[in-house]
């Protein structure tokens, strides 16, 4: 008989506790069940010993299956708890704001007039060359703090709007310093091919010779990035272009990521899964077909409805389609300066129930387990089940539906990190 798990601290009376448990299910659960996958326990406790889960249940087996002894006991007055939502695609480190160029296109002015005059992406760009790396680092505190009080406890962060070698090791610089300082756990992302620079209109291929020869090989050697980012479509990068860079990330031990069918149909899908792509997100004219494919590979879909949204576009992503063929689906902000500035992840849940089409426990999986799939991090956080992080997220609502139901209004009450409250209601 194995020896009971010793819990450090346990948090009691739970009304709803969605696990996200593997074992509970998948894509391929019952269309309509409102639980399915969720692996939702009720009157339930969670037993943690220093950074890790131990033991998840009904409260009343607890005693006879966990040594409690010196423990300490929170009681989470019939709360829900979940695990701590996972951002999984995020531009967080920039200067400068667009807000003006917001309120000129509602007023509307096209996106070719504020380029004329000096917005859109080349502007951020400007506003981020300029500025420190302790100013950087300064303002992802803020924006971490913000994603905090939202329940998430882990943040992907590209980076992109530095565009040359000395910004873009800036930029990422910046993330590794918030990863040592902020109890959000931040993962990074290189997207040096976010965009071509201003300066390098007239020559793609020199900017594209710096990425795989300096800055890729740059960021590799001082482990800056996990991944390798490409933003694929009109305006930015081809899909062969993509490939040049993504096989060289590869090489240097960085995992691809792609942005995809956003804008224009480039049939970027296909070279996402041949090399193995974590996540292809956006996915706005992603067709059937790729949707198929994407269902029998390992890749997440990813979801971004605040871009579309903050756009004022409708063309959002065939969020049904993709989940009627059995795709992982994750959800995210998109938080960005230009095409989504909101660091509000319950509210990009309902967006995604009402615009992608896809169901409220979907868009729950989708900032947590997928969410948490889309970065490779699905064995360490996502789901509440012994040996993961102990990243939890308690709301203050007795009904977990609220979460995405009540939306745009504050819900968090508590979020622990790796076992330690980081973030309480005031």
């Amino acid at each position: 008989m194995s020896p009971q798990p010793r819990a450090e601290k346990v948090l009691r009376n739970i009304g709803q506790l969605l696990t996200m448990d593997p074992a509970a299910g998948g894509p391929g659960d019952a269309a309509r069940d409102p639980t399915a996958g969720l692996g939702l326990v009720l009157d339930a406790a969670v037993a943690m010993a220093g950074d890790r889960i131990v033991w998840v249940g009904r409260e009343k087996d607890l005693k006879g299956q966990v040594d409690t002894e010196g423990a300490t006991v929170e009681d989470m007055g019939g709360r829900v708890v979940l695990p701590g939502l996972v951002e999984c695609h995020t531009h967080t480190l920039f200067a400068g704001s667009r807000a003006q160029e917001f309120a000129r296109r509602v007023g509307g002015a096209s996106y070719e007039e504020i380029l004329a005059a000096g917005g859109g992406i080349h502007s951020t760009v400007i506003a981020t060359r300029q500025a420190t790396l302790d100013t950087l680092v300064a303002l992802g505190k803020e924006r971490l703090d913000t994603f905090l009080s939202f329940g998430v406890t882990t943040v992907e962060i590209k980076s992109g709007y530095g565009l040359n070698l000395e910004d873009e090791l800036k930029l990422l610089r910046a993330a590794a310093e918030l990863a040592q300082q902020h109890p959000v756990d931040v993962v990074p992302t290189c997207l040096g091919a976010h965009v071509m620079p201003a300066e390098h209109k007239k020559q793609r291929q020199v900017y594209i010779d710096m990425l795989c020869a300096e800055l890729l090989p740059a960021v590799a050697e001082e482990g800056l990035a996990r991944f390798c980012d490409v933003f694929v479509d009109s305006g930015a990068f081809s899909v062969k272009e993509a490939e040049t860079i993504l096989r060289r990330g590869l090489e240097l031990g960085m995992k691809p990521k792609m942005h995809a069918e956003q804008i224009t149909r480039s049939g970027a899908i296909a070279l996402a899964l041949e090399l193995g792509a974590v996540s292809v997100d956006h996915l706005e004219k992603v067709t059937e077909e790729d949707a198929r494919a994407l269902a029998d590979s390992k890749t997440v879909a990813v979801l971004l409805p605040g871009a579309t949204y903050f756009l004022g576009r409708t063309d959002f992503a065939p969020g049904r389609m993709l989940a009627d063929a059995g795709c992982k689906l994750a959800i995210s902000t998109d938080f960005n300066p230009g095409s989504c500035h909101s660091e509000n992840l319950p509210l990009m849940l309902n967006m995604a129930c009402l615009y992608n089409g896809i169901y409220p426990r979907e868009a729950l999986l989708g900032a947590t387990r997928w969410a948490a799939a889309a970065l490779d991090l699905d064995n360490e956080i996502g789901s509440l089940t012994p040996g993961r992080l102990a990243d939890l997220l308690i709301l203050d609502t007795r009904d977990f539906r609220n979460l995405i139901y009540h939306f745009g209004v504050p819900m968090t009450h508590q979020v622990y990190k790796r076992g330690k409250t980081v973030w309480a209601q005031p």
